[in-house]
C-alpha cells in the first residue's frame, strides 16, 4: 500500500532485489532521484518516508537498451520518441540509445539538436543519441559530445547511411574520441550485393567479414568497438579471439536472434526480415551457449507499418521493447539462463560498456531506475496491449511468464499495472561517466 505521507523519501519494502550476483530480499530507500540505502529495516530509519509494498515481486534495475529506432524524425507514422519510450516502460526498460538513421539522418549538430529537441519534449523515460557515420564527417562527429556514440553502418540497412570504403572507416576509427563507443552495424557491403545478385539475403559470411574488417580497424587504432546484434557461431569466434589478443571490444545480441530461427521466418514471412537475417538452429544454439561472453541483450527495436511489411518491398526490422524482458524471464523459468544472467545481459552490462552514469544498478548513488516483476504471471503476447505505434510483434500468440507490474525512473512512478504515468518529456538525457558497477 502507498501512503499520503508527503516526505520526499519514498521507501520499497520486502522485494526480492537482482543483481548480477544474486537475489536478496531488501528494502530500497530513495531520496529525490537516487537510491541512499539498501538493506532490511530501512522503516525505522525513515519513518516518515512513503511506503510502497514489493512483498512478492522481483525488483530489478531499471533496462538499458542500447540498441532502439524510434523513428523520429522522419517515421512518425511508425514510431516517435513518445510511443517508443512508452513501449519502452511497458518492457521494463528505463533508458534507451537512439540510432540515428532517421529522416534526415543525425549526422551533424544541426541535426543532432534537433532530434535532442524533439526527444526533450516527448521521451518518457532516459535517453541518449548516436550521432551517425558517413563517408566525410568523421572530423565533425568527433566534436559532438552531445552524442552518446557513433553509429557506423558499414553494410547498408534501413535509410541512407552506409560507410563502405576503407578510407572513411578508418577517418573514424582514427578521429572518434578513444573514450566513447563507436558501434558498427558489421556486415560486409560488397559481399552483400554480391549475394543479393544470387536472391540470397547476407548469408553469415556477410556478417563474419564485416566483424573481421571492424575488429582490425579497431586494432590497428587502439580503440573501443562495439558490435551490434551479433548472430553467428563465427562472429562470437572472432570476438573471442580479439579479446585474447587484448582487443576492446563489446558485443550485443538481439531477442530475436535467440528467440526465432529460419523456421521462424518461414512462419511468419516478410513480418521476420530483418538484417542481419534470422539464423538456423546451430547459430541460434551458438548464441545461447555463448551468453557468457556476451555484454548485452539489445532489441534492435526496429518498428514498421504492418502495410509496409507486407509491401512489394518489405523494409528489414521488427519491434521489440515491450517482449524482451518476458521473453528472457520465461528462458528462466526454462532453465536457459538466470535471473542475474537477465540483469547482467540488460542493465549491468549496457551501464559498463557504454559508461553510462548512475545507470544499471540498485546501489546507493545510482538513479532510482526500478522494474518491479511478477515473475510468475503467465500471460499471452498479444498486438492489442503494445505501446509501439506499429502496433505488432513477431512474438504474438507466445505464451510467456514474467510480467512487468511496476517502473520507477529516477524515483519517480512511471508505468504501473499497463498504464504509462510518466508525462511526456520527464525522460532527459543521460550522462556519460567512469563504469561505476
Amino acid at each position: 500500500m502507498i501512503s499520503h505521507d508527503m516526505s520526499k523519501q519514498l521507501l520499497i519494502r520486502g522485494g526480492s532485489i537482482v543483481t548480477g550476483e544474486g537475489i536478496t530480499q531488501q528494502d530500497i530507500l530513495i531520496e529525490g532521484e537516487r537510491i541512499v540505502s539498501v538493506g532490511q529495516g530501512l522503516a525505522a530509519e525513515a519513518p516518515r518516508a512513503r511506503q510502497v509494498e514489493a512483498g512478492g515481486l522481483l525488483i530489478l534495475p531499471g533496462l538499458i537498451d542500447v540498441h532502439v529506432h524510434l523513428r523520429e524524425p522522419g517515421g512518425e507514422h511508425k514510431e516517435d520518441f513518445y510511443t517508443g519510450t512508452c513501449a519502452a516502460l511497458a518492457g521494463g526498460v528505463t533508458t534507451v540509445l537512439a540510432m540515428p538513421n532517421t529522416n534526415p539522418p543525425v549526422i551533424n549538430r544541426r541535426t543532432l539538436k534537433e532530434a535532442l529537441r524533439r526527444a526533450d519534449a516527448k521521451a518518457v523515460c532516459d535517453y541518449g543519441l548516436y550521432v551517425g557515420a558517413t563517408e566525410d564527417n568523421a572530423e565533425e562527429a568527433a566534436r559532438l559530445g552531445e552524442a552518446i556514440a557513433l553509429k557506423m553502418y558499414m553494410g547498408s540497412s534501413t535509410g541512407n547511411l552506409l560507410v563502405d570504403r576503407f578510407s572513411g572507416q578508418i577517418a573514424h576509427f582514427k578521429t572518434y574520441p578513444k573514450d566513447r563507443i563507436l558501434a558498427v552495424h558489421a556486415e560486409d557491403e560488397e559481399a552483400v550485393r554480391h549475394y543479393a545478385s544470387g536472391g540470397v539475403r547476407r548469408p553469415p559470411i556477410c556478417a563474419a567479414l564485416g566483424v573481421a574488417r571492424a575488429i582490425t580497424l579497431a586494432e590497428q587504432t587502439g580503440r573501443r568497438l562495439h558490435l551490434c546484434h551479433v548472430s553467428t557461431a563465427y562472429e562470437l569466434a572472432l570476438i573471442r579471439d580479439a579479446r585474447q589478443r587484448g582487443a576492446q571490444i563489446t558485443c550485443e545480441v538481439t531477442p530475436h536472434h535467440l528467440f526465432l530461427s529460419t523456421e521462424d521466418e518461414r512462419r511468419l514471412g516478410d513480418l521476420a526480415r530483418v538484417n542481419p537475417p534470422l539464423r538456423g538452429a546451430e547459430d541460434v544454439a551458438a548464441l545461447w551457449e555463448g551468453l557468457g561472453e556476451v555484454d548485452m541483450i539489445a532489441t534492435d527495436h526496429a518498428p514498421h507499418t504492418l502495410e509496409e511489411k507486407h509491401s512489394a518491398v518489405p523494409p528489414s526490422g521488427m519491434p521489440g521493447l515491450e517482449t524482451m524482458l518476458p521473453l528472457l524471464l520465461t528462458a528462466v523459468h526454462e532453465g536457459r539462463l538466470s535471473l542475474p544472467d537477465v540483469v547482467r545481459l540488460t542493465a549491468t552490462g549496457p551501464a559498463r560498456a557504454f559508461r553510462l552514469a548512475h545507470k544499471g544498478a540498485i546501489a546507493p548513488g545510482y538513479d532510482a531506475d526500478l522494474t518491479l516483476v511478477d515473475f510468475d504471471a503467465e500471460w499471452v503476447i498479444d498486438n492489442s496491449s503494445l505501446y509501439t505505434r506499429c502496433g505488432w510483434s513477431p512474438f504474438a500468440g507466445r505464451t510467456v511468464r514474467g510480467r512487468v507490474v511496476r517502473v520507477y525512473l529516477r524515483g519517480r512512478l512511471a508505468f504501473e499495472e499497463g498504464r504509462v504515468r510518466a508525462a511526456p518529456g520527464s525522460g532527459r538525457t543521460v550522462r556519460l561517466g567512469q563504469a561505476q558497477i
